[in-house]
């Protein structure tokens, strides 16, 4: 179980209210809450402690080499723009713990502190934060000139530029029955409906923020699945040089026995593999109607189950988004009932029909956390019968504009007497 516990952060300052403070993350974990409440933070948190642990498995560096004061808050948490969400009167008081697969990982009076955890399975991941303002490359003409002072955006353009120089022919898109296609000669995007071509960068502002999302989750996913499957990666020079001395070192071991060898080189092979894809996402539903917005979702929800060790992490502020999520789980709650009758392949292509079975999302693999920017904390959202309950941040909105609503009709009616 992969989980994430924070206090005094940022506008987290309590954190998580029950479960000893951690935040689990499951194989889709959601995030809602008003602007500045924290959402975006325990994202960007996981994707930092996320990549760390990754670096510590493969050996990018060593563990002392991240303990080094400072080293998270002036190198890492700048990648997200964290460094100055410590409090500036009592900057020792945050903290800040991750505990992951391969290590346990811990800032606490201003120190990391790192520990392996042994026996642990562990899939290397491939991570990607997809940020909010990922529209932007979508209607600038040539982003890459720009001096882009985000890094998780300008890591974003990097991979959506390898995603445009990988596609084959067209793509299909899960909004309008879209076709998206890359005239790599001028580096130009069309989306082509039936009866019009047009530049993304003319697009609608759906488009702009949808392609950028499900072309860069597509290719990942793939890329990764494809891995997987043939059990190969190219290796940077720094992995393969290191890869090399891991070889030598195995070899060079006299106490081994060919047996314990092979093991341990196919541990060493493992680190250098990506055999699972972390999709952090912020507002997915971003421009979108609301149609558009599942597509979408179970765009991203196919993606995730690609892979058993694959996770998404999505922030939203849209009541939607949860709603579809339900349905997710109530899909797959229904087929597991399906499953058990006999002659039930009727059922099953009904079933497929109404929601896609790709898609479905087994109750225990969620979680919904709301987070409250006046107290600063976090609470899971309740289920009921394995079904997220509907009352949270979002929907209790709408049922506020709805009593207002009857508030208006009420003193309309007292106008006529």
């Amino acid at each position: 179980m992969i989980r994430l516990r924070v206090k005094n952060f940022g506008p987290i300052r309590q954190g998580m209210e029950e479960n000893d403070r951690w935040i689990e993350f499951k194989r889709v974990t959601v995030f809602v809450g008003n602007q500045g409440s924290g959402k975006s933070t325990l994202a960007k948190l996981f994707s930092t402690f996320s990549w760390i642990e990754k670096a510590l498995v493969r050996g990018d560096y060593e563990k002392k080499w991240f303990e080094r004061k400072n080293r998270l808050t002036n190198q890492f948490l700048t990648y997200h723009r964290l460094e100055n969400y410590f409090s500036p009167d009592k900057p020792n008081e945050a903290e800040i713990e991750y505990e992951g697969d391969a290590y346990a990982i811990k800032y606490l009076q201003g120190q990391l502190r790192i520990t392996e955890l042994k026996d642990r399975r562990y899939s290397l991941p491939q991570v990607m934060y997809v940020p909010a303002e990922r529209n932007f490359i979508s209607y600038v003409r040539h982003p890459k000139e720009l001096k882009l002072s985000s890094d998780s955006l300008k890591e974003f353009l990097s991979e959506f530029d390898s995603a445009k120089a990988n596609m084959k022919g067209s793509l299909k898109l899960p909004i309008n029955d879209a076709e998206l296609e890359y005239d790599k000669l001028n580096d130009i995007l069309n989306v082509r409906e039936s009866d019009y071509k047009l530049r993304l960068t003319d697009a609608s502002s759906g488009f702009q923020s949808a392609v950028p999302l499900y072309l860069v989750s597509h290719y990942l996913a793939d890329s990764v699945q494809n891995k997987k499957n043939s059990n190969q990666e190219p290796m940077s020079s720094d992995e393969l040089e290191r890869f090399k001395k891991g070889v030598l070192q195995v070899f060079s071991n006299l106490s081994l026995t060919e047996e314990q060898k092979r093991a341990a080189l196919s541990v060493l092979s493992s680190k250098f593999n990506k055999t699972a894809f972390i999709n952090i996402v912020e507002e997915p539903e971003q421009n979108l109607y609301p149609l558009s917005q599942w597509k979408i979702l179970e765009s991203l929800l196919t993606f995730n189950n690609q892979g058993k060790d694959n996770r998404l992490v999505l922030t939203t502020h849209s009541p939607y988004i949860i709603n579809y999520l339900s349905i997710a789980v109530q899909g797959m709650m229904l087929k597991a009932s399906i499953m058990k009758l006999p002659n039930n392949k009727d059922l099953l292509h009904k079933l497929d029909k109404i929601i896609s079975p790709t898609s479905l999302i087994e109750a225990n693999d969620l979680a919904i956390y709301q987070s409250d920017e006046k107290t600063g904390t976090i609470v899971k959202l309740d289920s009921v019968e394995g079904i997220p309950t509907d009352q949270n941040y979002l929907n209790e909105f709408l049922r506020q504009g709805n009593y207002i609503f009857d508030q208006l009709l009420e003193l309309e009616e007292e106008l006529g007497q």
